[in-house]
């Protein structure tokens, strides 16, 4: 059977072995944390350019929308404007 002094030395080697197990593992978490947030903080960038592309397309389609709609509703209301007033107008050109 081993002594003490070759237990504690044994126990003690463990001990240093998990230690730097630990160590390792710290930093490889380390690693991976520095490595996320990078890639995070590149998703974001690109998130923002997509959004603010987006956002301006967006924004042209609606003024493009609403040209048109003004434009067809103008076009209506002087339609309607001519349908109701025709006898005045073949009066006019005769």
């Amino acid at each position: 059977m081993a002594t003490q002094a070759e237990r504690i030395g044994i126990l003690e080697t463990k001990v240093d072995d998990l230690r730097e197990d630990v160590k390792e593992l710290h930093d490889c978490l380390d690693k991976t944390r520095d490595t996320l947030t990078e890639k995070l903080d590149e998703m974001y960038a690109a998130s923002c350019s997509q959004h603010a592309a987006l956002a301006k397309e967006l924004g042209d389609i609606k003024k493009f929308k609403d040209k048109w709609t003004y434009i067809g509703f103008g076009a209506l209301a002087v339609a309607g404007w001519v349908s109701g007033h025709l006898d005045l107008l073949s009066k006019i050109l005769n």
